[in-house]
């Protein structure tokens, strides 16, 4: 039995709601249902952003903000420029939901609680009569003339507007590809660093300001980095870990990072410093106290490291030991032996390839009323709320051109 739909969107997540929302309202005749896998729908809105749900990014300028996507920097400059973060905070406030800013810029409901987010989706949904039906797992989707046809396990539904928000879904994928589509295969994007290194062993918890450097690469970021019970995380880490997702994939997640404990300190102007204070702190202990910013005990522990003991005097420092600390400082050399999963925010590199998209409208090149939101585009970002972004853009601007 064929259920029939004008607009069928598969895919129950921040991409799929969104962009049902938006072509619903203005077009409240339209008949669209929402075909989701699983038991409950916006399972991944739920846990985003430690269940506080980080919304979008206060960063205005479309710009400025294309430059936190690794894959999909250049397509999404005409997006944003349409559909941008300010954009975002004027569609939820419409909405009922307000969002504020943290310090670092990202952005969450004022509620501080991703249910916000899921209520105002799913009020919406009811209210504009959107057929929403859950434990529908897509097994095959057909082109007719002039409509889709799409099978799950238990019913089979005809649309003329096909929409994909599937995320990244392998078995999607692979149809797509049946249809003609380029996959762009995906690696993971957001990790951490998996370290075991006698240096910071004792030191979960510890953050500094550092520079992170990927050997015999370009890849470098600077920002906050984590020191964690399995090796080293926070800002620093995922950044390098979203720009480098292809490369440090084909190096199997073993290779060697070079960590600049002073962030853009450079070797001489440290080893100027650790000179100075030879002769102005020469009978102070050198492990005692950090004079940089660093802890006290990441400080003593990279004192250690350079083969100074803990009752050596800032005078009898040898060259030699001079040398080493300042080694250790600017280029602490770490061993990578493979990756976690940064919380349960799972971002993959890969998807359709953005070259077979039409990035004003968001549909296929290749095939009519064919329809792509969200993150099963080769498309990702960096974490603090650009996924999100990507979603709602991407959501917004197919709403308008369908």
């Amino acid at each position: 039995m064929n259920q029939n739909f004008d607009i069928l969107i598969v895919g129950g997540g921040a991409a799929g709601f969104f962009t049902a929302i938006n072509i619903a309202e203005k077009h409240p005749k339209t008949k669209i249902a929402i075909l989701e896998r699983g038991k409950e729908v916006l399972s991944k809105v739920r846990v985003s952003g430690g269940g506080r749900c980080n919304v979008t990014h206060a960063c205005f300028e479309p710009n400025e903000l294309v430059k936190f996507y690794p894959r999909g920097e250049k397509e999404l400059r005409g997006p944003f420029h349409q559909f941008c973060s300010g954009d975002t905070i004027e569609w939820f406030e419409k909405h009922g939901v307000e969002l504020k800013v943290e310090d670092d810029a990202r952005m969450f409901p004022v509620s501080n609680s991703s249910q916000t987010i899921i209520d105002c989706f799913i009020t919406a949904t009811q209210k504009l009569g959107i057929t929403v039906l859950t434990g529908q797992s897509v097994q095959s989707i057909f082109k007719k003339e002039d409509f889709w046809k799409v099978e799950t396990q238990n019913a089979q539904y005809i649309a003329t507007k096909l929409v994909l928000a599937t995320g990244s879904n392998p078995k999607i994928w692979e149809m797509l590809q049946a249809q003609g589509h380029a996959i762009v295969s995906p690696v993971p994007s957001l990790f951490t660093f998996n370290i075991k290194d006698g240096r910071i062993k004792e030191l979960p918890g510890v953050s500094a300001l550092a520079t992170v450097t990927v050997k015999d690469t370009k890849l470098s970021s600077t920002g906050p980095l984590l020191i964690t019970h399995w090796g080293m995380s926070g800002p620093a880490i995922l950044k390098l870990s979203a720009w480098g997702a292809r490369i440090l994939h084909d190096k199997n997640y073993q290779f060697t990072i070079f960590v600049n404990w002073l962030n853009d300190l450079d070797a001489e102007e440290v080893e100027k410093r650790l000179k100075n204070l030879k002769q102005e702190q020469a009978k102070k202990m050198v492990s005692k106290k950090s004079p940089f910013e660093l802890t006290n005990r990441l400080w003593e522990s990279l004192v250690l490291a350079s083969g100074i003991q803990s009752e050596t005097k800032w005078a009898d420092l040898s060259k030699n030991q001079m040398q080493q600390l300042v080694s250790q400082l600017t280029k602490g050399t770490f061993q990578v032996n493979g990756k976690s999963t940064f919380k349960e925010e799972f971002v993959t590199a890969g998807g359709i390839n953005l070259k077979e998209i039409n990035f004003k409208t968001m549909e296929s090149k290749l095939h009519k009323n064919l329809y792509f939101a969200g993150e099963i585009v080769n498309i990702d970002a960096i974490t603090g709320g650009f996924n999100f972004q990507n979603a709602w853009t991407s959501g917004f601007i197919l709403a308008n051109a369908i």
